[in-house]
């Protein structure tokens, strides 16, 4: 009886034998040769960007230009001088009173009119004219402030028929710097029109300078009525000069109509403020406890 499979050609297992191992082989020599070359390129130095340098050389400077001599024929041209502009003036700035401190400003100075007017009033000693002087005076003085620099001084005036100074005596003052300030505003004035009648003008004059007076105007409605007669001491005799009339039989000048109308003419309005000052002094004067003495 036949065996119903067949024995195996013996060739055939031969070779696969033998394409195995060539395989084989053949992966081997590939894991070599792909070790060699990774131990080749570890080995091998890195490449190294080439460097260029280049030497520039320094540049030459230009050659210097020879300086131009102007012909010795032609002088060179003088320098011609710039004027020299005036620097403008910068005002002082004002002194701001301090907080907390009473001040008075300083009046404004009589103005050109009031002074032609004064220049011609004659009464009652050039009473305006008399006036406008301690105006101006007190206006040149400036802001009085509250402190030790307020005082008052008192002053003997006589003004030269021209409208200059010829005499300033100090009769007595309260502060020698408001006195020093007061003679520095006179000296200060600008020139004064010519005494009213064109005869030298004496009279006596405060210059009061503190942060609470202030000079009210005079009042003119009473300047054409006669001075009251002085009341003296009657029995006061130096005993060598004749004696006069007493003090009591002192007689008061009459009025002639036609002349107290004729200056009636002459006299300004008088103000609001020099009527309420007046009746002010009135007041002080009848309520004064004096009186009853």
């Amino acid at each position: 009886m036949a065996d119903p499979q067949p024995h195996a050609h013996p060739h055939r297992h031969w070779r696969w034998a033998v394409g195995l191992s060539v395989a084989l082989h053949l992966a081997a020599v590939g894991l070599i040769i792909q070790a060699s070359n990774q131990a080749l390129r570890d080995r091998a130095p890195p490449k190294e960007n080439p460097v260029l340098t280049m030497v520039v050389p320094p540049a030459e400077p230009p050659p210097a230009e020879p300086p131009s001599v102007p012909p010795a024929s032609v002088p060179p041209p003088a320098p011609v001088p710039t004027p020299a502009l005036p620097k403008p003036r910068v005002p002082e700035p004002a002194a701001a009173p301090q907080p907390g401190r009473a001040f008075m400003d300083a009046p404004p100075a009589p103005s050109a009119q009031e002074w032609a007017l004064a220049a011609t009033y004659t009464l009652k000693n050039s009473k305006r004219y008399r006036h406008n002087w301690g105006q101006q005076v007190r206006s040149l003085m400036g802001i009085a402030h509250e402190g030790p620099v307020q005082g008052t001084v008192r002053f003997r005036i006589e003004i030269a028929p021209d409208g200059s100074l010829a005499r300033l005596d100090t009769l007595w003052t309260t502060s020698d710097l408001v006195e020093q300030r007061a003679r520095q505003a006179v000296q200060a004035m600008p020139p004064l029109p010519p005494t009213p009648n064109g005869k030298p003008l004496i009279f006596e004059k405060n210059i009061v300078f503190d942060a609470w007076t202030t000079e009210a105007p005079p009042l003119y409605k009473n300047d054409c009525l006669p001075d009251p007669p002085q009341h003296g001491n009657r029995f006061l005799w130096d005993g060598r000069s004749p004696r006069g009339p007493a003090a009591d039989e002192a007689v008061t000048e009459k009025l002639d109509p036609q002349a107290y109308a004729e200056c009636l003419k002459q006299l300004p309005q008088d103000s609001i403020e020099a009527e309420a000052a007046d009746d002010e002094r009135q007041q002080a004067q009848w309520g004064s406890q004096k009186l009853g003495r």
